[in-house]
């Protein structure tokens, strides 16, 4: 579904534009930002999120409102967005907030983090959990207002040159995979490497690395990775409901009329569920398509899994132990895990396990 043909079907988007383009033609200003990603365009559905939200905006706005947004690499690189909006160079962001464990190992909640929360369960914790009020003072520490800004669902494994079998198969292994995924699998032998995704698939075939995660299907047979390596590795542990966010900067922020700061956090949501939707849509047939093209499909061996499991929650003490923030974020997300797996363990892996077909 093409992303004006969404707004339309959304219901609201003539009849808001209607409803408040008269008030805002009134003596409003009129607003101009940029907007950077850390994606670049050819990824349509993770970049697509930020034009959801710059066209949803203009609309809500009778236009006085305009948001352009920049792939990654036109103003700055994708993995400098957060410095760009913190240091105003521009006004607003779209990213991952994982991006910056360099700056605060807590940020990563703002994302995903390995055997974490699912997309539905990120959003629970985000809108109705508590998550947004515990990271706005943070994000404030960097001068930054955040939103959640979209979801790719459950990730894949990876891809990898060769069959991984055990553990003693990632020592040495040189992988691109950033975040907290990283910092576990450092914790297994492997190398970890952080590279913006247009650089990935050079360092694929070159053999700089020996593999790499990025999002799922859809996007992957993209970027290409099944050319250069054939094992494609579920489910993705490491990031089990990865959230986007759009980092607006705080004085920025405070200087919008609150009509315009509403209709912003409205066009957020919206965006934050399209690119959800987009993704459930768009990686099945993308899935078959790289199966019918040779990709091997395999299921980490649960000796992988179960050593990344106990590493993973190894090292979230450990962090927790050392800061006070990160204590207080790890604290109440946990909580709110162990009472989502419960219920989902009763109704959505209930239903899954007699319906959803065996690979």
């Amino acid at each position: 579904m093409k992303r004006r043909d969404f707004l339309k079907r959304a219901g609201i988007g003539v009849a808001a534009s209607a409803a408040f383009g008269p008030v805002f033609a009134q003596g409003s200003p009129t607003v101009r930002w940029r907007m950077a990603s850390s994606f670049p365009k050819s990824l349509d559905t993770i970049y697509g999120a930020a034009e959801v939200l710059a066209e949803r905006v203009s609309a809500l706005t009778g236009g006085r409102f305009q948001i352009r947004v920049y792939q990654a690499g036109e103003i700055v690189p994708g993995l400098q967005v957060m410095d760009a909006v913190q240091q105003g160079t521009v006004e607003a962001g779209h990213t991952a907030s994982y991006y910056y464990v360099g700056k605060a190992q807590v940020l990563a909640f703002d994302t995903s983090v390995p055997f974490g929360l699912t997309a539905r369960q990120q959003n629970a914790w985000m809108y109705h959990g508590g998550g947004i009020e515990l990271f706005r003072p943070i994000f404030a520490d960097f001068g930054i207002i955040q939103f959640p800004g979209g979801n790719t669902g459950a990730q894949m494994g990876g891809w990898f040159r060769k069959e991984i079998k055990g553990l003693s198969d990632l020592k040495g292994l040189k992988m691109r995979i950033p975040g907290p995924g990283g910092q576990v699998m450092s914790r297994l032998g492997v190398v970890p490497q952080v590279i913006a995704a247009g650089d990935i698939y050079p360092a694929l075939e070159r053999g700089t690395i020996d593999a790499t995660e990025w999002v799922g299907p859809y996007d992957d047979e993209k970027l290409g990775f099944y050319k250069v390596a054939k094992y494609y590795y579920y489910p993705g542990w490491h990031e089990p409901g990865p959230m986007l966010s759009f980092y607006v900067n705080l004085k920025e922020w405070q200087k919008l009329p609150k009509e315009y700061q509403q209709a912003f956090e409205v066009a957020a949501a919206e965006a934050n569920q399209w690119m959800l939707a987009k993704y459930d849509r768009v990686n099945p047939s993308a899935l078959q398509r790289l199966l019918r093209a040779g990709v091997r499909l395999r299921k980490w061996p649960n000796e992988i899994m179960q050593a990344a499991q106990k590493a993973a929650f190894e090292w979230f003490e450990e962090e927790a132990a050392k800061d006070a923030t990160y204590r207080k974020v790890y604290t109440a997300w946990k909580a709110f895990r162990e009472e989502q797996y419960r219920w989902f363990a009763v109704a959505e892996l209930g239903y899954g396990q007699f319906a959803f077909p065996n690979v």
